[in-house]
């Protein structure tokens, strides 16, 4: 879904929106290689997927937390990185990997993982990337020590230098993926939510909101029904119309299953419900997941792999439609849009802006992620995954939730070491056993 404000939203929102149009799903990598002539051949297999496809560059670790040297020194020496140092590399070299590669039908983001992006979003503006990702809250509560403070002002100024570049730059907040895993679907949904209020304060015009595979596709469903709704309420109002947004959905974040066949299990999974839950993209995965950093050829045949299964839920849900079944619910008894929309209404009601309101909500505990040690997170509220795989509040704090919620909050809030690590695992272990369960049949039937 796009909002009405899409004339010059830029050429990555423009791309989405013509595969959804024609009933596609962009599918792209988390992918990066140090090196300026393996990332540009990353990025022209990537795009030579017989797919609606968008580009990834994924910078290495010290450049996400600052530290540039560093990176320019393992650059020089020929030392391993795990991703494209690209305040190391600079505009002008950034620039020569995307040109004659990145286009209107290939448009390529940067994505980072830094609190304080000031000079990667500036060096990302002036190379030409298409889009980029992040947020004051979701790039830093997950990933160090940085005030939220500090964030907030960082990513204010990282806002503005996107929304002042001529050529429209498009910006997905990180917001739907926090943890990666074991954070409340509600809660997944308002970050996203908020942060994409903060971008539009900020001047950013074209968006996406993320949403992260958790571990019941139910309730996954029904949580990107929530995001959609409330994307359309919040950011759709006022006399400009609003901006051009999407929903982006994240194959599983967690830990992956060790076998082949578990992993792309969970890919098929997150891929039929990027269809069914209306997700524009779908950020995925590969099987070796649980073992390495893939390969190249590893993320373009994950790609392939989630381009066939949407296309083949897509001519399922066809099909359904002909014979006249109703598809299924989007909403379902777990109250996420609910819970989600409370939270971002006890946010907003704060502070007259997003970011001094994202701060005192978090000071406050009214924003609270279950299991993130980061100082300006309360870490009070608790998260369990039920024996069905529903992801449900333990304890929620002082995080504000409907009656209706309160009153099914465990009794028992305390989560020990074991049960956090059985949670930890719980994917694996669904879609590994699907695995050892589907040899011994074959195994049977062989015999």
């Amino acid at each position: 879904m796009s909002g009405p404000g899409t004339a010059g939203a830029g050429r990555f929102a423009a791309h989405v929106r013509r595969a959804r149009e024609s009933g596609s799903l962009v599918v792209q990598p988390r992918m990066g290689f140090a090196g300026e002539r393996r990332m540009r051949e990353g990025l022209r297999a990537v795009r030579d997927v017989a797919a609606p496809t968008a580009g990834t560059v994924t910078v290495d670790s010290y450049t996400r937390v600052g530290e540039y040297a560093r990176a320019l020194e393992a650059l020089r020496s020929g030392a391993e990185l795990n991703g494209f140092p690209l305040v190391a590399h600079g505009a002008r070299r950034t620039r020569e990997v995307l040109d004659g590669v990145a286009s209107q039908d290939f448009p390529v983001q940067v994505r980072h993982g830094s609190a304080l992006a000031g000079r990667l979003v500036a060096t990302a503006c002036a190379a030409g990337a298409d889009a980029t990702e992040g947020g004051p809250v979701s790039y830093c509560l997950p990933y160090g020590r940085v005030p939220l403070r500090d964030s907030v002002r960082a990513w204010a100024r990282c806002c503005e230098l996107i929304a002042a570049r001529a050529e429209p730059m498009h910006l997905e907040t990180f917001g739907g993926g926090m943890l990666g895993q074991l954070c409340p679907p509600s809660m997944l949904v308002a970050l996203s939510v908020l942060e994409a209020l903060f971008f539009r304060e900020h001047g950013v015009r074209s968006l996406s909101l993320s949403y992260a595979q958790q571990t019941h596709p139910g309730q996954d469903l029904e949580a990107l029904a929530a995001l959609h709704r409330l994307a359309a309420e919040r950011l759709e109002g006022g006399p400009d119309g609003g901006p051009d947004w999407h929903v982006v959905l994240y194959t599983f974040m967690g830990v992956f299953p060790r076998s082949a066949a578990g992993a792309l299990r969970l890919l098929e999974e997150s891929a039929r419900l990027a269809v069914r839950g209306g997700a524009a993209r779908l950020v995925v995965k590969t099987p070796a997941e649980a073992h390495r950093i893939p390969a190249l050829e590893e993320n373009v045949a994950a790609l392939e792999f989630a381009a066939a299964v949407a296309a083949d839920e897509r001519d399922r849900i066809r099909a359904r439609t002909r014979a006249g079944l109703r598809p299924a619910p989007a909403a379902g008894p777990y109250g996420v849009y609910e819970e989600a929309a409370l939270l971002v209404d006890c946010v907003l009601e704060q502070a007259p802006t997003v970011g001094e309101a994202l701060l005192r909500a978090f000071a406050t505990g009214l924003l609270d992620v279950p299991y993130c040690l980061h100082p300006d997170n309360a870490n009070r509220a608790r998260a369990v995954v039920d024996p069905w795989g529903v992801l449900r509040w333990a304890d929620p704090g002082r995080v504000p939730l409907p009656p209706r919620t309160r009153r099914a909050v465990s009794a028992d809030a305390a989560v020990g070491s074991r049960q956090l690590l059985d949670m930890l695992g719980f994917n694996e272990r669904r879609f590994d056993v699907e695995d050892v369960l589907g040899r011994r049949l074959a195994d049977g039937a062989a015999a």
